[in-house]
């Protein structure tokens, strides 16, 4: 897929759909198709949905700061829905753009880092210094396992390889508000998130120097 039209599908390719990929994500993307003709028909634009997700994101990580894990959770899963639906929008209203899908995906670092500072600051007023180290590893992990494919697209068609991306980073922070066992999420992240950026390193090494011989 050539630059352009990986930016143009975008904002699609990083919305939660992506849990159900595989035969999964048709019938998803049905279902949501009618809340995208719904939603055209409010005069809400994509980039309403994700400020909002964004906005409802923030709010999720003050209650994660405050202890209220129940809370979060409850908005990370409402923070989540705006990112959904806004790949569904955009379609029903044709405005699928490559401002729209960079714009999604800026937000979207930008939730990530809300939510995990959140953790930070919980476990920095529990006194569990090693905890917080572990949420900024796993921090870490969610920033670059996004520029590692930013980076890596600039030089090769495509690097979608590793297996923690955003979506699965919501599933394990609601795994572990809903479980009481964050500190295992958090390792979970750590590790896997980090094992990503490493496989996307190698692999956009492998293929440099493939098509370097080419």
């Amino acid at each position: 897929m050539v630059p352009g039209a990986a930016a143009m599908c975008g904002r699609e390719s990083d919305s939660l759909v992506r849990v159900f990929d595989g035969r999964f994500r048709a019938p998803v993307e049905r279902a949501v198709k009618p809340l995208g003709d719904g939603l055209r028909r409010t005069g809400l634009s994509p980039d309403h949905l994700t400020l909002l997700g964004l906005l409802v994101g923030v709010a999720a990580a003050i209650a994660i700061g405050m202890g209220a894990l129940r809370a979060g959770l409850l908005l990370v899963v409402l923070a989540a829905l705006p990112d959904l639906l806004d790949g569904a929008l955009a379609k029903a209203s044709n405005q699928a753009s490559q401002r729209g899908a960079f714009f999604d995906s800026v937000i979207d670092r930008y939730s990530d880092m809300v939510l995990l500072l959140g953790l930070v600051v919980w476990y920095a007023k529990l006194d569990r210094i090693f905890y917080a180290g572990l949420v900024v590893m796993s921090l870490i992990g969610s920033i670059m396992t996004s520029y590692t494919r930013a980076r890596a697209e600039s030089l090769i068609p495509s690097c979608k390889v590793g297996f923690l991306e955003r979506p699965e980073r919501i599933v394990l922070l609601i795994i572990g508000c809903l479980s009481n066992r964050m500190g295992a999420a958090m390792w979970v992240m750590a590790v896997l998130s980090n094992w990503t950026v490493s496989q996307r390193i190698w692999y956009t090494w492998q293929e440099t120097k493939r098509l370097e011989r080419a």
